[in-house]
């Protein structure tokens, strides 16, 4: 009779511990699922910043190019309008150069951002790894 009961409380244990151990691999997997998640996410964000920079580099460049068209016809006519034009289109540039700027800035913090969650999802991971070895060491304890 002790003997059925040790065995079934034996079985408990053990179904619970299985049970324990299946619930830890799901949240683990969910974990992994979560953290591929924002990886693509942030690959996605970065590759739509560098799209971005790229696009208002292609509208500075023309509007530079249409810039010295109009310096060019300017010259062609000569006047105060040549140096007026000449300005504006080093005051555009400069403004597209910062506007540039501020855009690589803006990818080089999301950038940072997104590695620094990364880190963090990777510690996160080892710390639930050493819990587990923990949580099987103590098993194995309380086993001998």
């Amino acid at each position: 009779m002790k003997r059925d009961k040790e065995r079934e409380t034996e079985r408990e244990t053990e179904r619970v511990r299985q049970r324990d151990k299946e619930r830890e691999t799901e949240r683990e997997t969910e974990r992994v699922r979560q953290r591929d998640k924002e990886r693509e996410t942030e690959r996605v964000r970065q590759r739509d910043k560098e799209r971005e920079t790229e696009r208002e580099t292609e509208r500075d460049r023309e509007i530079d190019e249409e810039t010295e068209r109009d310096t060019q016809r300017e010259r062609d006519r000569g006047g105060d309008r040549e140096r007026e034009t000449e300005r504006e289109r080093k005051r555009e540039t400069e403004r597209g150069t910062e506007r540039l700027r501020e855009t690589q800035r803006e990818t080089e913090r999301e950038t940072e951002r997104g590695t620094e969650r990364l880190r963090e999802t990777q510690r996160e991971t080892e710390r639930e790894k050493e819990k587990e070895r923990d949580r099987e060491w103590q098993r194995e304890v309380q086993r001998d």
